[in-house]
């Protein structure tokens, strides 16, 4: 009978790495403990260490909110072209009715 697989989240995995590193819990007391294979843990181990630059990466808000209103601003400019648009269209076919009656 196959034992069920257990799913940890990123927290889970993160306090398992930290306690390893920080902690100097050996390895395998650790897949031990949380019944993992150890080449788990080294593959959580390296896909933290890649990913690790993103917790110092700045977040700019500064720049998403210029986006976002740049964003707004062409809205609002392409209503307006529609609007000028339909008032165009509707002078163009009252025009065109009003000639043809001629």
């Amino acid at each position: 009978m196959r034992k069920q697989r257990k799913n940890y989240t990123a927290q889970e995995k993160v306090f398992i790495i930290k306690r390893h590193l920080v902690d100097q819990v050996p390895v395998s007391d650790l897949c031990d403990e949380y019944n993992l294979q150890p080449n788990v843990f080294y593959r959580w181990q390296k896909e933290f260490f890649e990913n690790g630059s993103a917790a110092f990466e700045k977040k700019n808000t500064r720049k998403t909110s210029a986006e976002q209103q740049r964003i707004e601003q062409l809205e609002a400019k392409l209503r307006s072209k529609n609007d000028v648009l339909s008032e165009l269209m509707e002078e163009h076919v009252k025009l065109k009715k009003d000639l043809g009656d001629l």
